[in-house]
């Protein structure tokens, strides 16, 4: 049986980490085979490319060049490593995949979103997402949680208009699509988690 392919999304700060790291041991726990892995990166040749886009010397990239740059690394990491794993029948959870870009690049950039989704279709080959969880936290909150912007990180330099359209990106995206599921997280990060695990096994991934 074909594995199930999880991402999670989300802006800056909002603890996309921090619930992947807890699924992780629930289901290490539970004897559970996963695969966890992030984007853009997950591969050796997709790290390299992450390098590159996050770069804060590359002040001067194209936001078309951006988007291609993803795309790449995406395609790398989905042939290398989601698709085989997914194949093999084991669940995948990634951190960041294609509604980032949609979120960043179509919505926050300006960029077109009928090529944005042309590049996604390449990138994607035929893996499909069977679930989103977008942690909806305001970019105000979650940048203050992780204690502002990383200056190593040539996106987060960005102007805080630039990241409220992001969100506005992610929460339009949630609003369209029935794969991508809200959840605010008010409580603590063992609260969240909880509502997390609860949503994974309504939906039969767990």
């Amino acid at each position: 049986m074909r594995g199930k392919f999880v991402t999670f999304e989300g802006c800056e700060g909002v603890g996309k980490s921090t619930q992947l790291r807890l699924v992780k041991e629930d289901l290490a726990r539970a004897g559970v085979d996963a695969v966890f892995t992030r984007e853009p990166g997950g591969t050796a040749i997709a790290e390299k490319i992450r390098s590159l886009i996050l770069d804060p010397d590359n002040v001067g990239m194209d936001a078309v060049t951006e988007l291609l740059l993803y795309a790449a690394a995406r395609r790398q990491h989905t042939m290398e490593l989601i698709e085989p794993a997914l194949a093999a029948g084991k669940t995948v959870f990634c951190d960041r995949y294609i509604d980032s870009t949609f979120a960043y690049q179509g919505f926050a950039r300006g960029l077109d979103l009928d090529v944005v989704h042309a590049l996604e279709t390449i990138a994607m080959g035929d893996v499909q997402i069977d679930l989103t969880i977008f942690l909806d936290v305001d970019p105000s909150v979650g940048f203050a949680r992780k204690g502002g912007a990383d200056p190593n990180d040539r996106l987060e330099r960005e102007n805080a208009a630039f990241f409220q359209k992001v969100y506005e990106g992610f929460r339009r995206a949630a609003a369209e699509n029935e794969r991508i599921v809200a959840v605010s997280a008010p409580g603590t990060k063992y609260d969240t988690h909880e509502t997390i695990m609860r949503l994974l096994r309504e939906r039969g991934i767990v």
